[in-house]
């Protein structure tokens, strides 16, 4: 019997890895910024964030294209696009994008983007994240994992994407769909992402016309 497993509701999401130059180059930059503590003031973008986090700052503009990272984005929405709906980009528009600095006991709660692509990332993951406190046999401890959310669970019809962290990995989805980060508890070790914000042609966005 050939099957053919189609999609035609609910967003879809690329998945993707960050090349290893521009992951350590990201890593080295964020590692940088944390010792410069006037650097880290001007760059502060907690206050615009949802997340209970230790600390949330900027990429500045000129190092998100110096070092190639504007560019793997622009790169991977075109492919995401074309991809999902078979349509070519002919603009991205970086708004922004951001490191998140997370550790034991903080989270993000449920939010979603601006703009019209967003994405979420990881540049570094804790050993150990924790485990529940009843035993769960065979459960995953979803405590550190991004949470992708979209409608209501119903039969063949899930509405949690659970995602495990793990360094390289980053997934791009449509602005408007939920997402959270459960906090984790395993050790001090800090849980690094990195996400954005962009624009794309607005008469391929816009389907409504």
């Amino acid at each position: 019997m050939e099957v053919e497993l189609l999609k035609p509701f609910g967003p879809s999401i690329l998945k993707v890895q960050i090349p290893r130059e521009i992951l350590n180059k990201l890593n080295n930059y964020t590692d940088e910024i944390i010792l410069n503590k006037k650097k880290s003031d001007a760059l502060n973008y907690g206050k615009k964030l949802a997340g209970d986090v230790t600390q949330e700052f900027t990429l500045e503009s000129d190092f998100a294209k110096e070092s190639g990272w504007m560019d793997f984005l622009g790169q991977c929405v075109f492919e995401y696009v074309k991809i999902a709906s078979n349509k070519k980009i002919t603009k991205f528009k970086l708004i922004q994008s951001w490191i998140v600095r997370q550790f034991k006991n903080e989270y993000n709660p449920v939010h979603w983007h601006t703009g019209h692509i967003s994405g979420a990332g990881f540049l570094k993951v804790p050993e150990n994240l924790g485990a529940y406190k009843q035993n769960k046999g065979e459960r995953d401890y979803s405590g550190g994992n991004l949470n992708l959310i979209y409608g209501t669970k119903q039969f063949l019809s899930p509405s949690l994407y659970r995602i495990k962290p793990k360094i390289g990995d980053f997934y791009f989805f449509p602005n408007y769909l939920m997402h959270t980060v459960y906090p984790f508890k395993g050790t001090d070790e800090e849980r690094r992402s990195i996400s954005f914000n962009g624009l794309i042609n607005d008469e391929i966005h816009n389907v409504y016309g």
